[in-house]
């Protein structure tokens, strides 16, 4: 209980260690791996999503998506997983059924049964109904979480923005400067300074 006068401080996910999980996945190749676990990704970039359930709406959109642009990820050393409540029998049924018919088809990422809800319950996007919300972490290559998105259950993400959120990242990890708003590869970036603020200010106030 807090005290008088004070006010308790939710600890962030953004800029600590990504929560680790041991659970069972779909892997590319349709096979079932028992021991998947998030570190062992660790030395590369990670995009974990959260959707709410197999065999739904705005999901398969999502999913067929991130797939589309794997190729796009995997230039960034970045690896897609996809997390939800549902049983690993039932990704892999998912995927076995064709797109025209409403599944997914053979996706190139994985995807892990979250049965117990343990690994949405520790990421704060689990809804008390059992299934998770939208949520979408960007963690770098020592495990720690850079960027979080969720968004409610009707509202897709956005994998352009997902790609650009990565690309700040890793430009900000390379060079030292920052990133401003709608910034895209290419552009011109912040010098963390008041003189480099007000430079780009400056350069850029009719954009």
């Amino acid at each position: 209980m807090d005290t008088p006068g004070t006010q308790s401080i939710c600890q962030p996910l953004v800029t600590n260690e990504a929560p680790d999980f041991k659970a069972t996945a779909v892997m590319p190749d349709n096979s079932f791996n028992e021991k998947f676990t998030l570190s062992s990704l660790r030395g590369k970039y990670v995009l974990l999503f959260f959707y709410p359930l197999d065999f739904t709406f705005v999901c398969p959109s999502e999913i067929l998506a991130f797939n589309r642009a794997l190729d796009q990820f995997k230039e960034r050393n970045c690896e897609v997983v996809g997390v939800s409540m549902d049983s690993h029998f039932t990704h892999l049924a998912w995927k076995n059924t064709g797109v025209n018919d409403g599944g997914i088809g053979n996706i190139q990422f994985p995807l892990v049964a979250d049965l117990d809800k343990s690994i949405a319950r520790s990421y704060g996007v689990l809804l008390p109904m059992g299934i998770a919300l939208r949520g979408l972490f960007l963690i770098d290559r020592d495990g720690v979480i850079r960027s979080q998105v969720v968004n409610d259950l009707p509202l897709g993400r956005s994998v352009d923005e997902a790609l650009r959120v990565l690309d700040a990242l890793q430009f900000t990890e390379g060079h030292g400067d920052v990133c401003p708003a709608n910034w895209k590869k290419g552009d011109d970036t912040m010098t963390p300074t008041a003189a480099g603020v007000a430079r780009y200010l400056r350069e850029h106030a009719n954009d």
